[in-house]
C-alpha cells in the first residue's frame, strides 16, 4: 500500500530525509516514532504530494508521487498535526463543504456527513459551530473530513497532539476501530504507549534515518538482549535467596535493588526460562512473594534506540 526507496530530501546541506525505505502492506498500522524535527512531518508530506523528495521513489497503493498524484489523493486521507477549521461554520456545513470538494453529491453527501460524524462520536454536535467545539472534538472533525472520500491508506500526523487523558484514549480507540476497518493507517506520535497498543509495526526515525523498522516485540527484544527476572522473597532473606540463585549455571548475574529490596537476575544469553527460580527458592525452604519478567515498553525502546539528536 505503501512503500518508499532511498527517499530523500535535503535542504541545502541539511538532510530532512536521508534514504528512507519502508513497506506498508494492506491493514498495517505503522507507528511512526521520531524526536521533534526527525522526518516524519516531511515523509507525510512527500507521501501526500505535498512536497518533492530531492530524490528517491514513493507509491501509494502503487501509483507514484511524481505522475500519480491525483490518483494517490483519491485513495489516501492526510490529517496534519494543525490543520485549519471555518470558524463560522457548522460542523455539517464544514464536512458538506469537503464532501463537495470531493465530488460527492445530493443525498450521498448528507450521508457521508452523517456517517463519518457518527463513526467519530460527534453526530450530537452536528449544528454546533466549529468554534465552539473543544480540541479533542476538533481533531475528531478532522479525522472524520479526511474519511468522507472513504480512503484506503489514512497519514494522522500527530492526531492526539495537545489532548487531554480521555481526548486521548479515544482518539487511540477510533484508530483501533478504523484498523479492524481495514484502513491502512501511517501515524505519528509521541504518546507511546497507546500508540504501542494500536499499531502492529513501528519505525524509529532520528535525524532523517530510520533507525529500526519492524514489530513491536522485535524492538524490545533489541534493547533488552537478556531476559532479566525480578525476584523477591519472604523474611527479608533477599540476600540469602541471591547466594543460593548465584549457583544456578544459566545466571549470568545478580543485582540487590535495596530501594525495592529486590533481586534483579539476568539470564545468561540464550536463556529465557526462569522456572527454575522457583524450584531452587521453595526447595530451599524461601517464601517466594514476587516472581516476574522485566518488561520493556515502547518508550525504554525510543530512548534506548535514539540518540537525542534532531535537525
Amino acid at each position: 500500500m505503501i512503500e518508499t526507496r532511498d527517499l530523500t530530501k535535503m535542504y541545502g546541506d541539511l538532510y530532512a530525509l536521508d534514504r528512507l525505505t519502508l513497506r506498508l502492506e494492506k491493514g498495517d498500522v505503522y507507528g511512526f516514532i521520531g524526536p521533534n524535527g526527525a522526518g516524519k512531518t516531511t515523509t507525510m508530506r512527500i507521501l501526500a504530494t505535498l512536497l518533492n523528495p530531492t530524490w528517491g521513489e514513493a507509491t501509494v497503493c502503487g501509483y507514484s508521487i511524481y505522475n500519480g498524484s491525483k490518483d494517490i489523493r483519491r485513495v489516501m486521507g492526510y490529517m496534519p498535526d494543525f490543520f485549519g477549521v471555518y470558524d463560522d461554520m457548522k460542523v455539517t456545513e464544514y464536512l458538506e463543504f469537503f464532501a463537495a470538494a470531493y465530488r460527492i453529491k445530493g443525498a450521498e453527501r448528507r450521508k457521508k456527513c452523517e456517517q463519518v460524524l457518527e463513526l467519530v462520536d460527534l453526530s450530537y454536535k452536528r449544528d454546533a459551530l466549529v468554534t465552539s467545539l473543544s480540541r479533542g472534538m476538533t481533531q475528531r472533525l478532522g479525522l472524520a473530513r479526511v474519511l468522507l472520500h472513504e480512503p484506503q491508506v489514512l497519514l494522522l500526523d500527530e492526531p492526539a497532539s495537545g489532548l487531554d487523558p480521555r481526548a486521548r484514549i479515544e482518539m487511540y480507540e477510533l484508530l483501533k476501530e478504523l484498523r479492524n476497518m481495514g484502513k491502512t493507517i501511517l501515524v505519528s506520535s509521541h504518546i507511546l504507549p497507546e500508540l504501542a497498543k494500536v499499531c502492529n509495526k513501528i519505525g524509529i526515525i532520528e535525524r532523517g534515518k530510520l533507525l529500526f523498522d519492524g514489530d513491536v516485540e522485535s524492538a524490545k527484544r533489541q534493547i533488552l538482549q537478556r531476559t532479566i527476572l525480578k525476584v523477591m522473597v519472604g523474611d527479608g532473606r533477599n540476600l540469602e535467596a541471591k547466594q543460593h540463585l548465584e549457583a544456578h549455571s544459566t545466571v549470568e548475574k545478580i543485582e540487590h535493588n535495596a530501594e525495592d529490596d529486590v533481586l534483579l537476575v539476568t539470564l545468561r544469553d540464550g536463556n529465557h526460562d526462569g522456572s527454575f527460580v522457583a524450584d531452587t527458592l521453595v526447595q530451599k525452604g524461601f517464601r517466594l512473594k514476587m516472581l516476574r519478567e522485566e518488561e520493556v515498553n515502547l518508550e525504554d525502546v525510543f530512548m534506548g534506540i535514539t540518540k537525542g539528536i534532531t535537525n
